[in-house]
C-alpha cells in the first residue's frame, strides 16, 4: 500500500515543473506520489505528458463558465477531492485564484515563481530582472494566499546575472532551478523538514562558480 501523500498538479501549458514533480514521485521513498494532472486548458501540452507518464490527467476548461469563476473552481476543486488529494501544486496555471480556492487549500498549495520574491511578482519576470539590472535571480516556492505572489516563502534558489544574458537565456538557468527546487521544497513541507510557514530554506548555491552554472 502506497502511504506517500497524494499530490495534484494544476497547469496551464506545457508542464515543466509537473514533469520535474512526476519524476521525483517516481522514487519510491519521495514522500509524494501525483494522482492527478488538472489543467484548465485542454490543449494543454502538459496533459499528454502527464497521460505519457501514467498519470491521470483531465481539465476542466474555464470558457464555459465564462466570467463565473468561482463555478469553475468549485469544479476543480470536487475534482481534486474526488481523488483524495492532500496537496496541490500549481505548475504554470495562469488562472488568479479566487478566495474560495485559496481558503479551501490553505497551508496545503504551493506554488512556484520565477523570480526572488518578494521581487518581481507577476509575469515577464526574466526581463523586468534585466531591465532592473540586478545580479541575482532565480526562484521561489511559496504557499499560495488571496495576494498574488506574496504567500510565505519555503524555499528560493538563485544564479548569477551575466553580462551577456538574454531574457531566454536567464529564463532556461533559472527554469532548470525550478526543476530541481520545487520537487525538494514539497517533500520538505510533507516531510516537516522547514520551518513552515514562518521561515525560508536555501536548497541551492545562490553563486555558483562560473563554470559549475546550472
Amino acid at each position: 500500500m502506497d502511504d506517500r501523500k497524494r499530490v495534484a498538479v494544476l497547469i496551464s501549458g506545457r508542464g515543466t515543473n509537473m514533469s520535474a514533480l512526476i519524476a521525483a514521485a517516481a522514487n519510491p521513498t519521495y514522500p509524494a506520489r501525483i494522482v492527478l494532472v488538472l489543467s484548465n486548458n485542454p490543449d494543454a501540452p502538459g496533459l499528454h505528458l502527464a497521460r505519457a507518464a501514467g498519470i491521470v490527467a483531465d481539465a476542466i476548461d474555464h470558457r464555459p463558465f465564462q466570467r463565473d469563476r468561482a463555478a469553475h473552481e468549485a469544479a476543480i476543486d470536487a475534482r481534486l477531492r474526488a481523488v483524495g488529494t492532500e496537496y496541490v501544486c500549481l505548475g504554470g496555471y495562469m488562472r488568479l485564484l479566487t478566495p474560495f480556492l485559496v481558503q479551501a487549500w490553505m497551508g496545503r498549495m504551493l506554488n512556484i515563481h520565477p523570480s526572488l520574491l518578494p521581487a518581481f511578482p507577476g509575469l515577464h519576470t526574466h526581463a523586468r530582472a534585466l531591465e532592473a539590472g540586478v545580479r541575482l535571480h532565480g526562484c521561489t516556492v511559496h504557499l499560495v494566499t488571496e495576494d498574488m505572489d506574496a504567500g510565505p516563502i519555503l524555499a528560493q534558489a538563485a544564479v548569477p546575472v551575466l553580462p551577456e544574458d538574454s531574457e531566454d537565456g536567464l529564463a532556461a538557468r533559472v527554469l532548470r532551478l525550478e526543476n530541481a527546487l520545487y520537487p525538494a521544497a514539497l517533500a520538505a513541507v510533507i516531510s516537516g523538514k522547514t520551518d513552515h510557514p514562518d521561515a525560508a530554506s536555501w536548497l541551492a548555491n545562490p553563486l555558483p562558480k562560473r563554470g559549475a552554472l546550472p
